[in-house]
Order: structure tokens, then C-alpha cells, then sequence
């Protein structure tokens, strides 16, 4: 149908698509692991689609970012070494490597192809973050890896693609993954990744699942969660540390950090933007915070 070639429909259920008007077909390609599309929309700027799904688009992805990114760099006192899960456009490393504190990042994506798509055609997401000299690049399996690996890291993020059936990161939102993510952690470091899409009233939810996992596998672990327009939903994020909580940080400490180590110029993070993303309502809270 021509409205096919006109427009992206995002299937978010069988009961509700979302149309975005297409301004240009940019890039459609499969690589070993995954269908990519990249295309420019009137709404959202440049748009990442990875098996059907909406990924990332320009004019929102720092929300989403500095949501996953910053309540955990600025909860740690001195983040150094940084593992970062996915994160194939490069945003996630973007927004790591803002913080001074930081020595060395390994980014560990299982797509390479991917990765060099994201750095020819996604420059607003990477800002040539994958060329800094702290940054080691690896391409492998995420679990593979962090079960492998000698290395100990303050901060762990995991900013994999949604479990789609058949897809990269199907096997990554499992009980093991994260135990042997929580053994790769320094003593007083945290964790923290998405937790995909906010459903409302359902009985059980991935997301839930994943939150209540974390929530039985580290001594201190929290929820919170963010609207992401070009996702046209609520996004969950959860945080899981062997010493510090993120939502007891003082706004007086977020805002001493924030300005030590010169981030006051963020667009979507600060010590009030702190505070209210852990301003969870009596539904959610129902939901992802009691057994």
C-alpha cells in the first residue's frame, strides 16, 4: 500500500499502531543479528528502528539517556571505570564520558555492523565519543563477556535492545544475567539499566519482571521511570547497587556533583529532575515495588 512506504507504523500491540510520517528512507539492511532501518521523520528528527521497534530518535534520545546514564554516575562519589552493555549509537558513552571522574570505558555490542552504521549516519547521538582514547570497543556477547571478564567495574549500564523474539538481547533480561553482572561490580558499585516499557494495568509485565528480579538480587535497588515521547509510552528503569542508593541522594549532593564535574549544561538531568523521577504513583507502585 502506498501509506506503507509513506509512513512507519510503529506496532506497539495488536491493539495499538502508531503512524510517523516519513520525510526520508535512509538506510534499510540486516546484519547477522538484527533488521535495521534509519529514517528522517517530521516528528522525531532521525529515527532508529532495530527489528520493527523504535530504538532511539533524535529529538528525544537525550531524556532517555541522561535518564539511564546520570542518577547513577552522580549517585557513585568517583565513577572511574565504566562497562557499558549495547549502546550501539554511542549516546549512552556520550553522556559516560561528561563525567571528569572517568578513566577508562569498555562498551561491549554484539553487532558491529550496527555500530558502524551508528557511526556514519548518527552523529547527534555519538558526538565521535567512540574515538576517545578511555573508550575500548569490543564486539561480542554481552554475556559471554561480563562472564569472562577479570575486570571489575564501579558502573555497570545496560543499554541493550528490547528482547524482541529471535532478537540480540532476547537472553539478557534473566536472573543469571544479572547475578553475574552483580559479581562484576567493585564493592560500592552500581548497576542500572532500562527495563523496557511501562504497561499500565496488566497483571504481570516484563518490566515488573525485571524489577523485582533486581530487587531480589542486590541488597539496595530501585525504580523509577520516565515518559519517552517517540516511544509513546512510559519507560522503566532499574538501579541495583552493593551500597548506595540512588533515591536517598541528597538534592544538595546532586547539585555539589553536577557542578564539580562541570554537567550544569545538561538538558534533561538535575538535582529537581532527580528527585521527581522517583515520585512513583500508587499504581506503579503496586505494580513494581511490592511482591
Amino acid at each position: 500500500m502506498k501509506i506503507r512506504s509513506n509512513w512507519f507504523i510503529d506496532r506497539d500491540s495488536n491493539y495499538r499502531w502508531i503512524y510517523h510520517k516519513i520525510k526520508r528512507h535512509l538506510l534499510s539492511t540486516r546484519t547477522k543479528f538484527q533488521k535495521i532501518k534509519l529514517i528522517d521523520t517530521y516528528s522525531f528528527g532521525r529515527v532508529v528502528i532495530l527489528d520493527n521497534k523504535i530504538q532511539s530518535a533524535e529529538f528525544d534520545e537525550f531524556i532517555y539517556h541522561e535518564a539511564l546514564v546520570h542518577p547513577t554516575m552522580i549517585t557513585h562519589p568517583e565513577p572511574k571505570n565504566i562497562l557499558i552493555l549495547g549502546g550501539g549509537e554511542g549516546a549512552t558513552l556520550r553522556e559516560v564520558l561528561k563525567h571528569p571522574t572517568v578513566k577508562k570505558v569498555m562498551v561491549v555490542d554484539i553487532d558491529e555492523e550496527f555500530v558502524t552504521v551508528c557511526k556514519n549516519y548518527l552523529e547527534n547521538w555519538h558526538k565521535n565519543s567512540f574515538d576517545d582514547k578511555k573508550v575500548t570497543l569490543i564486539f561480542t556477547d554481552a554475556m559471554e563477556y561480563i562472564k569472562i571478564s577479570k575486570l571489575k567495574f564501579d558502573v555497570i549500564i545496560a543499554d541493550i535492545s528490547d528482547p524482541v523474539e529471535k532478537g540480540p538481547a532476547q537472553f539478557l533480561y534473566t536472573r543469571e544475567f544479572y547475578s553475574t553482572i552483580k559479581r562484576t561490580l567493585k564493592p560500592n558499585g552500581i548497576f542500572v539499566t532500562h527495563a523496557t516499557e511501562v504497561q499500565h494495568f496488566p497483571d504481570k509485565s516484563l518490566s515488573s519482571d525485571i524489577v523485582k528480579t533486581l530487587f531480589d538480587i542486590f541488597p539496595v535497588a530501585e525504580f523509577y521511570y520516565e515518559y519517552i515521547p517517540s516511544f509513546g509510552s512510559l519507560w522503566a528503569f532499574t538501579a541495583g547497587s552493593l551500597k548506595y542508593s540512588i533515591k536517598n541522594m541528597p538534592s544538595t549532593t546532586i547539585k555539589s556533583r553536577l557542578k564539580e564535574r562541570r554537567l550544569n549544561n545538561l538538558f534533561y538531568y538535575d538535582q529537581e529532575t532527580h528527585k521527581r523521577l522517583f515520585f512513583i504513583p500508587k499504581y506503579l507502585r503496586k505494580l513494581f515495588l511490592t511482591g
